[in-house]
This record gives C-alpha cells, sequence and structure tokens, in this order.
C-alpha cells in the first residue's frame, strides 16, 4: 500500500510504520521480542521471568481517561500471557485546566489498577502548550514464567479463530460518549445511546482475565486484542507475520446491536472500528473446547468465527456464501468519522 504524502488520523500506513521498525533492530541477546508489525508488546529476558512491556496513549474518552489507560495497557500485556505489574504514567493537561482535571484523572488510574494488582510507580506531568484536551500515555510491565509466553506471530495454519464478548465495544462506547447529539439527530433512540455508553464498563474493554485463562492451557498460539482499524485490521497483524492465510465467517462474527446502530446511523464498517473488549484467540483445533471453556467459565461468551489457512494463502471474508478479501481499513472507522466532522 502507498504512503500518503499528508497521514490521516490514525494507525501509521504498514509501509511506513515497517521502515521505521527496521532502524529500531536490536542485537541485545536479552530482547525476546522486540519492535515489529504485530508485536504489541516487548519482551526481556529477566532470568527465571520475562519481563513484558507495552506502552500506549488514550487521546479519546475524556471523562475516563485514566481508567481507559490502564485497560488498554494491561490488555497487550496479558495478550503475551503475562500478569500486568507496574505502571508508569505519563498525563499531559491543557493550559488553564482546574487542578480537579489531573486529580480526577489520578484518582481513575489508581481505582483502575486495584482490581488488576497493578502498582503506579512513576511516570510524568506537566501543562501542555496548544492541547485542545487531556492525553495520557501509559508505559506498563508485566512478568511471565519462561514457557508460557504467548509470541506475537504464533498463529499456525489449522489453527482455530476464537473470538470473546463481541464488536466493535470500544469504538460504539467512544462514539456514543463523544457524538450522542449526531446519534440522536440520525434517529438512534436515547436508550441505545445510553447502552452504548456504558459498554465500556459493562461488560468492560478489559480482556486480561479472558487472555490468562486462555494461556493458562497452555495450547494457544497466539491472542490478540483488536484495537485500531478494528478486528478486521487485528486479524492482519495476526496473519501476516506468521506468513499465514485466514478464511473468517463474518456471519459468525457477534456484532454488537448497538454497534450495528452506531454503525449505520454514522455509515461505518463494524469490522473496521476500535474493538477493545473482544479477544481474538489462534488455538489448535483439538484444544477448542478446553480454551472455550477456560474462557466461558469467566462468565466470558467465546464462539468461533474462522480458520487459519496455509502459508502463502490469502485473507477472506465469508459472507452470505459469498468468499470475499478481508476489508482494509486505512484507519479507523473512528479516525474517519471524526475527521469528516472535521472537514478533514
Amino acid at each position: 500500500m502507498d504512503i500518503p504524502h499528508r497521514l490521516p488520523a490514525g494507525k501509521l500506513p504498514p509501509a511506513l510504520l515497517q521502515r521505521l521498525l527496521e532502524m529500531a533492530r536490536s542485537a541485545d541477546p536479552r530482547l525476546v521480542v522486540g519492535p515489529g508489525l504485530g508485536a504489541d508488546a516487548a519482551v526481556l529476558d529477566m532470568g527465571q521471568h520475562l519481563l513484558v512491556a507495552k506502552s500506549d496513549p488514550v487521546t479519546f474518552a475524556t471523562d475516563l481517561l485514566g481508567w481507559y489507560l490502564v485497560q488498554v495497557n494491561a490488555n497487550d500485556i496479558a495478550c503475551m500471557g503475562a500478569r500486568p505489574r507496574w505502571l508508569l504514567c505519563t498525563l499531559l493537561l491543557p493550559e488553564g485546566c482546574p487542578p480537579s482535571l489531573a486529580e480526577e484523572v489520578f484518582r481513575q488510574v489508581v481505582e483502575a489498577c486495584q482490581p488488576l494488582g497493578v502498582s503506579v510507580i512513576g511516570g510524568h506531568t506537566e501543562i501542555t502548550y496548544g492541547l485542545p484536551r487531556p492525553i495520557a500515555v501509559g508505559a506498563m510491565l508485566g512478568e511471565v514464567e519462561r514457557g508460557r509466553l504467548v509470541r506475537p506471530g504464533g498463529t499456525q495454519p489449522g489453527d482455530v479463530l476464537l473470538l470473546t464478548k463481541g464488536i466493535a465495544l470500544e469504538g460504539t462506547a467512544l462514539l456514543a460518549r463523544e457524538a450522542p447529539d449526531a446519534l440522536r439527530e440520525r434517529g438512534v433512540p436515547t436508550e441505545v445511546i445510553a447502552r452504548a455508553q456504558r459498554l465500556l464498563l459493562e461488560p468492560g474493554i478489559s480482556v486480561v482475565r479472558e487472555a490468562l485463562s486462555a494461556a493458562a492451557t497452555g495450547q494457544v498460539h497466539a491472542l490478540h486484542d483488536p484495537t485500531e482499524g478494528g478486528l478486521a485490521t487485528a486479524l492482519r497483524e495476526m496473519a501476516i507475520p506468521a506468513g499465514v492465510g485466514l478464511e473468517v465467517d463474518g456471519d459468525a462474527i457477534p456484532i454488537l446491536p448497538e454497534c450495528r446502530a452506531v454503525c449505520s446511523a454514522l455509515g461505518l464498517d463494524p469490522l473496521g472500528l476500535l474493538a477493545s473488549g473482544a479477544l481474538v484467540m489462534a488455538v489448535p483445533p483439538e484444544a477448542q473446547a478446553s480454551v472455550r471453556r477456560a474462557v466461558e467459565e469467566e462468565g466470558i461468551p467465546c464462539v468461533p468465527i474462522g480458520k487459519v489457512l496455509a502459508r502463502g494463502e490469502g485473507l477472506f471474508l465469508l459472507h452470505r456464501g459469498r468468499r470475499e478479501s478481508l476489508p482494509v481499513f486505512p484507519r479507523d472507522e473512528v479516525a474517519r468519522w471524526f475527521s469528516g466532522r472535521r472537514g478533514g
């Protein structure tokens, strides 16, 4: 895919990102997993245990900024089979904001860390010129026993693809929180908007419990938390580093009714919408039942949505009996919609 001359909001184009990551190659023998496409966290060899490190910002969800920061960073730690342990938080605040804003964000961070057993160990705060809203950046650390690591790029031919909860919790909730008036103007009922807003908390965007439960079976080849670019992008990020193909049953993907309503009103595709809260797993067919059981024992629904094809095969979506190419989303549907509102 060509790199545009002016970059839109959202993820960097894969070709540009790959070029940048190649500049960061390291010969450090203790670097177990370094930067790469589809690698959401780094892994360092610390002896008996491996240290997993992750950094992620939050620029939306301003009313739940601190809480949200903890969830998105913890998710990527857990998707490596590691337990989240420590957090450093950088908070950039707009000029003229009240002290209560800093207090509220930090309260949310601390309260979100407690049920996960995560300790806040440091960070940085400042009032920053030119910001229209606060921005928070987290750097989270976790640990996993040697031999329990779930590596990115571990997807294998013949694997079954499992999906928890449904899509797209995160994007639906953000749009309902950030643009409720636009949704009402387009005919979305107030009660549907209210339900969509609560999706961040009910069932929530954390995948830590299901990721750790699945990883504990020792039968998972890959775990991935769909974020920007939605489920379709997450599936590509699982397939491309492993060099495998995919066949996804679009009719089997559980799309939340609130997501359908919001996407229909705004002209968006659920497959390209921010999807934290769901977890994609690649497991061998013989392990499907035990992995699903481990996740469902946590009270979390889990369904098969497709299979992994041989190396070099394409990425396909089955829809109403037709086999099509898996759609590509150069940027997330949330970012596309907000950019359109600004005329960008």
